[in-house]
């Protein structure tokens, strides 16, 4: 599983941990991924995604058709890699 999320495009970062005297080591900061299933009304099925917070928050704004067409415009997903649920 990648640490990308499907819906905003989200991914880990690199960054430094500096202790107190100021030494720097290689570091990343994760995002708070998640898998999560959703029942997907207009193809009658129930599809899984890994998304963060943020693209939880997006799709209970904006519904899960506006938000998946959005993301696959947008390229951070496509149709292909949206995994579907029997």
């Amino acid at each position: 599983m990648s640490k990308i999320c499907q819906i905003t495009g989200k991914k880990a970062m690199i960054g430094n941990n500096v202790s107190h005297s100021k030494r720097r080591t290689k570091r990343t900061f994760d995002v708070n991924l998640f898998t999560k299933k959703f029942y997907y009304v207009e193809q009658d099925c129930w599809i899984s995604l890994n998304i963060c917070a943020n693209g939880l928050r997006i799709i209970n704004k904006k519904g899960l058709d506006a938000a998946l067409t959005d993301a696959v415009a947008k390229g951070f997903c496509d149709w292909k890699s949206i995994k579907v649920i029997g």
